[in-house]
């Protein structure tokens, strides 16, 4: 097959095709793109992973209500409601510490009102993905007004061996 020929059907194929229609980004701007996410964000395992086994220099934040916090929170987390953050995380929160944010779920954008919060107050800041949602959903152990409490591993989130996805 000729080069103009390959290069016909490339373009036939995404002209056909969705994911496609728009190419893909050079391998480059991909790179930073990505690299970029993960600098912004942090996921429930790698979250859970960090705080299990003691690494130092994060602390996660809960942004929710009072009401919510009571429900079910991360264990370790601190209390702070997004409206609060500007009053009270000078007093709360070392600012040399990375700061963790996380509110319900993916369908919240509380986690990322509260990590802007911080960011104007000068703190180093990331979100964690799917919130206490996922964090429930993947099985991990959370604190309520009642007590500890864990729910069986949702295997639409998770292995159901409780391993980690290894991803």
């Amino acid at each position: 097959m000729s080069a103009a020929t390959a290069t016909a059907a490339t373009a036939e194929t995404a002209a056909a095709s969705a994911v496609l229609s728009v190419p893909a980004a050079a391998p480059a701007e991909a790179a930073a793109h990505y690299a970029a996410r993960l600098a912004f964000e942090a996921d429930v395992s790698d979250v859970h992973a960090d705080l299990a086994s003691g690494v130092p220099g994060i602390v996660v934040v809960d942004t929710r209500s009072k009401a919510a916090w009571d429900q079910g929170h991360l264990p370790g987390a601190v209390h702070l409601p997004t409206g609060r953050i500007a009053e009270l995380a000078p007093e709360l929160i070392d600012p040399a510490l990375t700061v963790v944010t996380y509110c319900w779920g993916p369908g919240c954008n509380g986690a990322t009102r509260a990590a802007l919060a911080f960011a104007w107050l000068g703190y180093r800041v990331k979100e964690m993905l799917g919130g206490f949602e996922y964090w429930a959903r993947e099985g991990f152990g959370y604190d309520t007004a009642a007590g500890p409490e864990q729910r069986p591993v949702d295997d639409l989130t998770a292995p159901r061996s409780g391993i980690s996805c290894a991803c």
